[in-house]
């Protein structure tokens, strides 16, 4: 038996909660994240901030992200982003060269310098500063500083889901998403 936080039911969520959770995709991380209810709204709300009112564009946000939940060795956080990144446009030959082990250099210029951004990010918490002058100069600071954002949020929830041990869904949003399948 595989020692895990259990996931909260309903009965013990504050009506607040559940009413968030029903707004919400039918998600085990976002029940996982119910276990702390003083956290729940604050961490849902920063979530909605880097996916969907960011200026950084989604493909690129995607790319990082897999890169991020690869070198984090986050299955679950993979599994759910191939389907978010395929519906955004990230082919599936861009998925399998994000999911290499080390320098990912399969894709173009671009897509190379996000998945290093996301390496440096995971593996030594700060960017080196070749890297951060080549986002700032490509992104500017705005956007530059959402991807770092991004990452580091990923990074965040990459440990979380690993550390508690969230379960993937039986039905997964798209099935054919699972780590392997398609990439």
């Amino acid at each position: 038996m595989t020692v895990r936080i259990p996931l909260p039911d309903q009965a013990q969520l504050t009506p607040e909660i559940a009413a968030t959770l029903g707004k919400l995709p039918p998600l085990n991380v976002f029940r996982m994240m119910a276990n702390a209810p003083a956290s729940f709204e604050p961490i849902i709300n920063f979530a909605m901030s880097i996916l969907l009112r960011s200026e950084f564009d989604k493909r690129k946000r995607e790319i990082a992200v897999l890169r991020v939940a690869h070198v984090t060795r986050s299955n679950y956080e993979w599994t759910q982003h191939v389907a978010v990144a395929k519906s955004v446009g990230v082919s599936d030959n861009e998925i399998a060269a994000i999911g290499v082990d080390g320098a990912v250099t399969g894709l173009d210029a671009e897509g190379n310098l996000l998945c290093r951004v996301a390496d440096e990010i995971s593996r030594d918490v700060r960017l080196s500063d070749e890297a951060l002058g080549a986002i700032m100069d490509r992104y500017g600071v705005r956007q530059a500083t959402e991807l770092i954002l991004c990452c580091s949020y990923f990074n965040m929830l990459s440990r979380f889901l690993e550390s508690t041990r969230v379960e993937l869904e039986s039905q997964p949003p798209l099935a054919s998403a699972r780590r392997g399948e398609n990439s």
